[in-house]
């Protein structure tokens, strides 16, 4: 039995420069397997042994050196100050993530706008135009989270202007879905394109929606507001990735005029809904703090 210990040890604890081979090899065979079309050749197969082997050794290597690395890292953030700072001080833990996901969702912007304007789309354009708006609503909001110079009377009405804000908003993104649906033209992008926006899309729903249940805790209407409009965007991103999707892949007039109508209206109706919350709750609110 120890010797078959000893001879899975061998095989499975690597040193690094042979586990990095073996990545980069294995890696490389699979690229060409799909490349040359060889995924039914017997070679195929054994490159999948072999690449599996990789990756199963590679994961115990990073799981027995990551969680020190990970100990190593938070000491070091904690004795740094700022670093201490973001660690201990919920608030601006927040103030900062939120800064910094602002910042990735104003790059998924302008990557917008750059495709639409190169690839002659309305549609993306038209979407990249009401992103920037968000995020412009939204830096709006993160400038008056309350501290010292702000009271839950001003972020109340800091919130109800983000849910007033919206409606007009709203209605421009039902124009803009009522038009392509009313027109059922398909803008055809390149599949990295399409990646890439799948990518962001699935980040920015899985995100928001966490987010959007971890911050209620801090009790703060202008996070909550910031909160709601990441989902807004989010939920539009995925708008538009099914409308990108319909087209690249060829699914014929009617399914697409059906499908965009369909999740056109659901996020519109949703992102209406979340709005006249804001407003009727913030009303309710301030009529309750100036009793």
């Amino acid at each position: 039995m120890s010797d078959w210990k000893k001879i899975c040890k061998k095989l499975l604890f690597l040193p690094v420069w042979l586990i990095c081979v073996l990545a980069v090899v294995s890696t490389v065979a699979l690229v060409a397997v799909f490349v040359n079309n060889l995924s039914m050749h017997p070679i195929a197969y054994i490159v999948y042994v072999a690449s599996a082997y990789a990756l199963a050794v590679l994961c115990i290597y990073l799981a027995g050196v990551l969680p020190g690395y990970y100990r190593t890292s938070k000491k070091k953030i904690y004795d740094h100050p700022l670093g201490n700072r973001y660690m201990t001080d919920a608030a601006f833990k927040a103030k900062v993530s939120l800064y910094c996901s602002f910042g990735v969702n104003v790059a998924y912007s302008v990557f917008k706008l750059i495709a639409g304007i190169i690839y002659s789309s309305f549609w993306w354009g038209a979407i990249a135009v009401y992103y920037i708006i968000l995020s412009g609503i939204r830096f709006l909001l993160l400038r008056y989270m309350r501290g010292e110079e702000q009271d839950m009377t001003s972020e109340l009405k800091s919130f109800r202007l983000c849910g007033i804000l919206l409606v007009p908003l709203n209605l421009s993104l039902t124009g803009i879905v009522f038009q392509m649906v009313r027109q059922n033209k398909a803008d055809i992008y390149p599949e990295v394109i399409i990646i890439a926006s799948a990518v962001y899309t699935f980040y920015a729903v899985a995100v928001s929606i966490v987010e959007l249940i971890k911050y209620r805790k801090y009790k703060s209407p202008v996070l909550s507001a910031s909160k709601v409009i990441r989902f807004a965007a989010a939920l539009v991103s995925l708008l538009s990735l099914e409308t990108a999707m319909l087209a690249c892949y060829g699914e014929d007039g009617l399914f697409r005029r059906v499908m965009t109508a369909t999740t056109g209206a659901g996020v519109c109706i949703l992102v209406l809904a979340m709005s006249s919350y804001m407003i009727i709750y913030s009303c309710r609110e301030l009529n309750k703090r100036s009793i």
